[in-house]
Formats: structure tokens, sequence, C-alpha cells
């Protein structure tokens, strides 16, 4: 039997791969619906990716280029190989907890007339694409500094975008741009320059006409490389890989990445749907990568509060933080993060306190900390203690002590080689003392959950702390939220800090900004944004002031999934999306759109029992009913602008 198996594997293959000339290759998905084509054109190399035979990416260059060496001209073919992928792992901190990844790959060798090699990897999975660069050494020099990489993505003319502007280095609050916390445009034309002139951020969503969508990112960096973002587009579709920007994080370190030879590329990846349900589900930036190392322990994760989110720098006390620390208690919640200048306005000893009280209460202590040397000017502390290996050290051994569970470092401002082996130098380390760690004012997670077991997740979004800021924030709140589950949230863990309930941001609940968004609108982010650990915008007086339904609902409401399915929606407009937990599903929309919508959503995963729906009443305040699905589990949902809606149920 194993014998016939094998024969029918290897003849599968040969259809999906497929050699029509010397020069021409192709490799298609598992299903055969996604094909990307390779050519050589005079020596150079170009891709194509068509979906069930439409083309989402037309004639789009590959290769490098290199300081002493061009592999992206004068290239011949000189071996090709294919193989087939079939593999499953489980990872607790994405949108599904065990993932069976199945994709074709096929990796061909050119060759210039230097005898110079690259090898560049395509896998294609049912409706993903991932493709690298691998270069072997052929001789001296040892490394290779990467001045050029030619990938590019040729969009149709018709195709429309929604991209986020890199934003020029060393600018914002304190020197601390790049952090990925501009705002998106939906449906633009392409070709319209971004706002600093310097790109756009991954990820970037495309709507190719009426033949689908594809969303562009890039998984798997680490030290050995920079995070990468995309060029300028041209109105005629073309957009390429470009690298950080010379001043970025104060100029320190090279913009170009350095390989050592043998060296390789991070993957560039692209999910390419008929609809937008691949683009929510896609787990290609975990499914390409690889743990970096082994947990030194068994990582919990869960729900925290965080007192500075809506009571600001003077709720950093020893007595406020013991308030915080209460309200976690009573909610059920695993940790509190008490953030910025509690190295000068608390302490070391109190903190230690703190962290006792916290652990006869059940729940942990996270704390913050500025991660700058000299790239930055923001003035809060604990400053220094993350930005060398003696000093992270020290700090991290004394957390470890006295049992804090983890820390969350802010203000890195850079995309560079040098900072990404900083981000992974700060994780390694701080597995070794048993610490989780979720960075803000930063870059992009690429695969990072699964490449590193403490990691929990990243803000690189314009997050909640924005609502307290500006009105504008409130004014668009709902808008936000609805893309993120195609775009930034698609590819990784996002610390937004959801589920604001004072109308009112400030501590009384009386003035500073105000949300417009209703209850029940709060209740659905906690559902729609995913992160291992959700730091929640709820305060004190919340427990007293919100229907007990509400306040329940935030008690049971989890952090972690097991499958998660996209429903319906569409960017900057609204969306529903279902998760799973154990047995139970939470089911959340929300209504970005001025007018109200009636939705009938079909849950073909409910058994058709008595469910719970928490709605909007028509004066926009929260409601739950107990309800039963029609026979063939549909339900009408009502989502009124700025509200939301939420199912539970088995």
């Amino acid at each position: 039997m194993n014998s016939i198996r094998n024969i029918l594997c290897g003849l599968l293959l040969l259809l999906c791969f497929s050699k029509s000339s010397a020069q021409d290759l192709s490799i298609s998905s598992p299903d055969e619906k996604l094909t990307v084509k390779l050519s050589l054109d005079e020596g150079r190399l170009y891709y194509r990716v068509l979906m069930q035979g439409k083309e989402m990416l037309e004639k789009s260059p590959l290769g490098l280029r290199g300081s002493q060496v061009d592999l992206s001209a004068n290239l011949h073919l000189t071996n090709q190989r294919s193989r087939r992928i079939d593999e499953t792992y489980s990872e607790p901190k994405i949108k599904v907890s065990t993932v069976r990844y199945q994709a074709n790959e096929l990796t061909c060798k050119f060759e210039n007339p230097k005898k110079n090699q690259l090898e560049v990897v395509f896998r294609v999975s049912n409706n993903n694409i991932a493709f690298r660069y691998q270069v072997p050494q052929t001789g001296e020099p040892a490394n290779m500094i990467i001045e050029e990489e030619l990938s590019g993505y040729n969009f149709p003319v018709d195709t429309k975008t929604f991209l986020t502007p890199q934003a020029s280095p060393m600018i914002g609050w304190m020197k601390t741009k790049p952090s990925y916390e501009e705002e998106y445009t939906p449906d633009q034309a392409m070709g319209i320059p971004s706002k600093y002139g310097v790109g756009y951020t991954f990820p970037a969503l495309f709507h190719v006409g009426d033949k689908g969508w594809v969303l562009l990112s890039e998984t798997g960096v680490n030290a050995l490389y920079c995070g990468s973002k995309l060029s300028e587009g041209t109105k005629d579709g073309m957009y390429k890989i470009a690298f950080p920007e010379n001043g970025e994080n104060n100029g320190i370190g090279r913009a170009n990445p350095t390989i050592a030879l043998p060296g390789r590329t991070p993957w560039r990846t692209l999910t390419v749907g008929n609809n937008l349900k691949p683009i929510v589900e896609t787990t290609i930036p975990f499914d390409v990568v690889e743990p970096q190392y082994k947990a030194s322990k068994a990582y919990t994760f869960g729900r925290s509060t965080w007192s500075w989110l809506l009571w600001q720098d003077g709720s950093i006390n020893f007595d406020d933080q013991k308030k915080f620390v209460d309200l976690s208690a009573a909610m059920g919640y695993e940790f509190v993060l008490v953030d910025n200048w509690w190295d000068t306005k608390i302490g070391h000893e109190k903190i230690e306190q703190l962290a006792a009280y916290g652990k006869d209460k059940g729940v942990g202590i996270c704390l913050w900390y500025n991660s700058n040397g000299f790239w930055n000017d923001a003035p809060q502390g604990p400053k220094n203690g993350m930005n060398t290996a003696v000093a992270r050290k020290q700090e991290m051994a004394w957390m470890q002590r006295i049992g804090i569970k983890g820390i969350k470092v802010d203000f890195f401002g850079g995309d560079k080689q040098e900072t990404m082996k900083l981000y992974e130098d700060i994780l390694s380390d701080a597995n070794s003392y048993g610490l989780t760690v979720i960075f803000h004012g930063c870059t992009l997670p690429r695969g990072w959950e699964r490449m590193y077991p403490n990691y929990v997740g990243s803000e690189a979004v314009l997050a909640s702390e924005n609502l307290i800021f500006t009105q504008q924030a409130n004014d668009n709140e709902a808008f936000n939220a609805s893309l993120h589950p195609f775009i930034r949230n698609a590819v990784g863990a996002m610390d937004f800090g959801p589920v604001l309930l004072n109308k009112h941001h400030n501590q009384e609940n009386n003035g500073g900004t105000t949300r417009k968004t209703t209850e029940t609108f709060q209740l659905a982010t906690a559902i729609l944004f995913q992160t291992p650990v959700q730091n929640f915008g709820i305060t004190p007086n919340n427990l007293n002031e919100m229907p007990s339904h509400v306040i329940d609902f935030m008690k049971k409401v989890p952090t972690t999934w097991d499958e998660t399915v996209f429903i319906d929606g569409y960017p900057g407009k609204y969306c529903i999306l279902a998760r799973r937990h154990g047995e139970t599903w939470y089911i959340a929309g929300i209504n970005a759109e001025k007018t109200e919508k009636i939705i009938t959503v079909s849950l073909p995963m409910l058994s058709g029992n008595e469910v719970l729906l928490y709605t909007d009443n028509d004066s926009k305040q929260p409601q739950i009913n107990k309800v039963h699905l029609q026979k063939n589990k549909q339900i009408k949902l009502k989502l009124l602008p700025d509200g939301g809606a939420v199912i539970t149920g088995k």
C-alpha cells in the first residue's frame, strides 16, 4: 500500500509542477486553483500569479543585487527540484490552535556568467504563496550586502488598494517613528503618493477588480535580516520590496541587510482569494517559519487590566495599582500591566510588594520598559534596561526572582537589521528568565508567535491609547476597527487594548474625549481583535456602572482560540467573524457605516440550540436575549451605526 501511495503522490506532483520549457516553470496549490508561473526573459526572472485562471499578479520581477554580485540579470536555470509538504503544528497564540499545512514547493537554481548562484523557493498552498531567496557560498566573499531586492508585485490596472504609509524616520512624538501607527486609506487607486513619500508598511491589501483579493506581507524576519516595506506604487500597478530608511533609529546600523553565506532572505507572502475569507483566515505567516528556541517554561496567556489607558500617568502609584490588581481579581483575570514611570513613582521595592500582593490575589504583574539607548528621546522610565545585554539580564533576573510574569517594551522606531536583532535579543533573554514579551511603538510581528514561544503580541497599529488622546480617533473608531481583521490582525497578534466601557475617557468618566461606539460594539472587539494576552480598557467603576450581563461577558471571554471563521464583511464598512474556544463559539459583528444594517447570518458551526445574543436596543443601550436559531441555523443580526452584536453558544 505504501508503494502505491508513493506512486500516486508522485503523479500528483507531476500534475502540480509542469515544465513547459527549460526556462518556463509553474507550481500550483494542492487544490490546483492557485498557480505561480515563473519565466526567464533575456536573463531576468519573473513570476505571475493566477487564481482559477484569472491573473491576480501580472509579470512581476524577482532577483537580488548585492554590493559585489548581481543575481538579477544574465541568469540561466541550472537545476530544479520539487517536493510536497504536509505538516501539522500546534500554536496556541494564533487564530487557530492546530494547523495542517499542505503545500507544494519548487526550488529553482539559477547561475550568472560569473558562476554566482541564486536559488528561488516558492511554496504554494491553497490560497497562499510564500517565496524567498537562498544564496550559496561559491567562493569569496563569505557575506553579501543586499543593495536591492527586485521582488515586485505588478497588479492589474483596475486594482484598488488598502494601504497605510510608512512614516519618515525620527518624526512623531519624541522621534519614535516609524511605529506602524498611521491610518489606512481604503479603496484607493494605485500610484497615489504615500503621505510621507517613503512607501507603505506591511501588510498591504489589494482588491483586484472583480477577480478577488491579495494580501501582501512578509514573515520569518529575525536578527539575520531587516524588516522590509513596499515601495511607492506606480499608476500601472507595480510595487516593490524596499528596505528601511537610513535615518531610522537615529542612524544606528545599516539600512540594507547583510547576510552570511550561505544565507537566505525572509519569506515574502501573498494570500490570494476570490473573496475575503482566505484573507481573514490565513495562517501563512506561521506555516513557513520554525521555532527559534525552546520555551524555558509553560507560558500562560489570558486577560489583563491596565490603569494607564484611562487613568494615565497619575495612576502609576502603589495604591492605584493595588486597585487594578483587585479589579483583575474580581474579574478573574490573570494579569495586571503596570505602565511607564513605575521605576521612579513606585520603585523596585514597592513593585516587589505589589507582586506579592498580586500573587495572593492570583494576579500576575507585568511591567513596562523603555527600549531606548540613544535612538529616541522618549523620557519615560525605566530607561536603559532593555538595550544592552548586561542591563537586560540584571533586570530580568530581578523580575524572575520576585515573580513578574511579563514585560511590555516600547519605542523602537525602525526596521533595520540592527533593530531586529534587538527584538530577538530581548525575546531570547526574556525566555531565559521565564518572561513573556509584548512590544509597543514597534514594527509588525513577522511570524513571531511561532518563532518565539514567549512572544505575546505587538501594537503596530493606531491603538486604543489614541481614543484617549484625540476625539478624531473616537469618531473613526468603528471604521478603523472594521479594517483590522482584514489587514493588520490577519497576519499577527495585535495588542490594541480593546473594550473601553467608560463613555468619557478619563478617570472619573466625566470628561476628556467621548466614545461614539456602543457598549456592545466594545464587547465585540474583544473577539474581533486577536492576541493571546488582552490588555482590556475596563476600569473599577465599570463594575457598578455597567449592566451585569456586560461584566459577566467580560469575565468569561477568552483570549486564545481554537478556530476562526470569517462570515461576512468589507474592510472599512463592517465585519462579522466567529472564533471558537473549546466547545464555545463567539460570533462578533460591528458596523462602521452610518446606516443600520440587517444581515442574515448562517452559523452552521452551532448546534441549533439556544444561544445568547448581545445587541443594542434602539437607544443604543446594551441588551441580552436568549434566542433559538432557525432550522437552517440562520439568524438576523441588527447592527446599528457604530454598534455591534455578539452571539455565544455551542
